[in-house]
């Protein structure tokens, strides 16, 4: 999407405790067929709606739209709180227009992801980290939902609740759970609507035409071969991107992205030289994000994931470079 957000009354949402008590023990073939149906979904359907996303106490709105196509379609987010944004996506591009700086940043897609990020090649091979079971049923902004409860069988990652509508397998509401049962993160549409989508509604700001652009520099990378190793990975996660960014600066991050097929965990590398000041190490986090740095050989090691802060830290330590 997911990771893919005026006013609402969020609808009472449903506890672990009841998504436990509604769902078989074990994973069930059905239940993982609901997964590679909301995956279907977001890539095949059009619509447009309006979704809340919360973490921690913060909540932010947006609008969303979609049109779907061979290749790959197109979509726009406007974000309606706080500082204006609008981000136009393709499957190779990412455009974000920021009108109070008159500037457009473009980055190349290299991890084309959909919230939630299920990766296809994956879902079937999610039963070995999650019991995968049907929960109940209840109507979200309008629509008849099926809910996907994933447990986690260890304490490496989260739990989730996946809302589904019945129909299509549009994904309504996405719910992000600790282990000790407390809800850290939720997605939900207030508003929306499945169908065609004109192309005129996904056109760039006409007003953006004048402004500044900034090219995100990304090129493949091979931080192996340039002496970096992340020791044993995390059972169930693996690689599936690894890029080179140059920033506004001209400062080079390197970046590796693993996933399990639901969450995913990204690592910074960028070395000290350059830097204004030396960055704090440690872990902070920020509802179902944590973030863990520390210095490895004169560099900076950041580890962003959407995982148990045990499990974001586990990896930041098996960072290590080992000159060639």
């Amino acid at each position: 999407m997911s990771r893919t957000a005026c006013a609402l009354v969020l609808v009472a949402t449903a506890g672990w405790a009841q998504a436990q008590a509604l769902a078989p023990s074990q994973t069930t073939a059905e239940a993982v067929d609901w997964l590679r149906r909301i995956h279907q979904a977001t890539e095949t359907l059009s619509y447009s709606g309006t979704f809340v996303y919360q973490q921690a106490n913060r909540s932010e709105t947006s609008r969303i739209t979609r049109r779907a196509g061979a290749d790959g379609g197109v979509e726009k987010l406007e974000v309606l709180d706080g500082t204006p944004r609008k981000i136009l996506r393709t499957r190779d591009e990412v455009r974000c227009y920021l009108p109070e700086s008159r500037t457009v940043k473009v980055d190349r897609r290299r991890e084309p992801r959909a919230f939630p990020a299920l990766l296809p090649e994956q879902v079937g091979s999610l039963g070995e980290y999650y019991d995968i079971t049907l929960g109940g049923t209840r109507r979200i902004a309008g629509y008849d939902c099926q809910a996907i409860v994933l447990t986690p069988r260890d304490d490496l990652r989260y739990g989730y609740t996946f809302w589904a509508d019945v129909k299509t397998g549009m994904l309504l509401r996405a719910q992000t759970f600790n282990r000790g049962g407390e809800m850290v993160e939720q997605f939900t549409f207030a508003q929306l609507e499945i169908g065609n989508v004109p192309r005129r509604r996904l056109r760039p700001p006409r007003e953006a035409r004048d402004w500044h652009v900034e090219q995100a520099g990304v090129s493949p990378a091979d931080l192996a071969g340039s002496g970096w190793r992340f020791g044993a990975e995390l059972p169930g996660f693996r690689k599936i991107v690894e890029v080179r960014r140059v920033l506004r600066d001209a400062h080079p991050v390197e970046q590796v992205v693993f996933s399990d097929g639901i969450a995913a965990v990204s690592i910074f590398i960028e070395p000290f030289a350059g830097r204004a000041e030396r960055a704090p190490v440690g872990l902070a986090g920020m509802g179902a994000v944590n973030v863990y740095t520390r210095e490895v050989a004169d560099h900076l090691v950041t580890v962003v994931g959407e995982a148990p802060a045990a499990s974001v830290q586990r990896i930041g330590n098996t960072v290590e470079y080992r000159p060639q």
